[in-house]
């Protein structure tokens, strides 16, 4: 077993049983010009989190450790949307319309797919998700009992929203989980913040929290 320094206290793991978990990264929420800053989204809170992400990838491929990614999107004729789903916020655009980056969340679409600088290698499993929570109708949880995997190093976009969703729902179905703070991102710095300290909470009632370096160093 290795550790890495971590909040509430060491997260001890197995590389053969522990896999990278990346969220949504995905050029509609990170990129200028995409769907996230078109709604008046500050898209540099979320971008400080690529560079730190790309090392901790690294590791994690040259360890030779399970790497997963996840897409928020629908397919083309919405069917996976849920009305709820599609009307709220009252935005002038949503989900399905035209938008900077083509149709807004919608499988094929450019705005929907993973920026160029964390983008999948063959081999690496890409969840589609239509929910904030990678769990939730998607074949996840069986890639993950599959492979044997007990362990989750989480990153992502956003914390307090899709990372976090997912972190609850891996706790419940049994999974520990370590949350990279600096890898994670929010429009929002006060959700980034409060998000991460629920994780750690009541000695880690979700999970764990520890940087990128304290995480790549335990791997090297």
């Amino acid at each position: 077993m290795l550790s890495i320094d971590a909040d509430p206290y060491d997260f001890e793991f197995d590389p053969e049983t522990t896999a990278l978990v990346i969220i949504d990264m995905q050029r509609d929420f990170l990129e200028p010009g995409g769907f996230g800053e078109a709604l008046g989204n500050d898209v540099s809170l979320l971008r400080r989190t690529i560079e730190p992400t790309k090392a901790l990838l690294a590791a994690f491929r040259a360890a030779g450790m399970m790497v997963i990614h996840t897409r928020e999107g629908h397919e083309p004729e919405l069917s996976d949307l849920t009305p709820a789903k599609k009307r709220r916020g009252r935005f002038p655009v949503t989900i399905g319309d035209a938008g900077p980056m083509g149709r807004i969340l919608v499988h094929g679409e450019t705005g929907h797919d993973i920026i160029p600088e964390l983008y999948p290698i063959d081999g690496e499993p890409v969840i589609d998700k239509p929910g904030k929570g990678a769990f939730h109708a998607t074949d996840l949880e069986d890639i993950l009992r599959n492979w044997g995997m007990e362990k989750l190093v989480v990153c992502g976009v956003t914390t307090e929203v899709c990372v976090h969703t997912t972190v609850r729902e891996a706790n419940d179905r049994g999974f520990d989980c370590l949350v990279v703070e600096d890898c994670c991102g929010s429009y929002f710095p006060e959700f980034q913040e409060m998000g991460l300290r629920m994780i750690k909470a009541q000695g880690g009632i979700f999970g764990w929290v520890a940087s990128s370096p304290a995480v790549i160093a335990a791997i090297a």
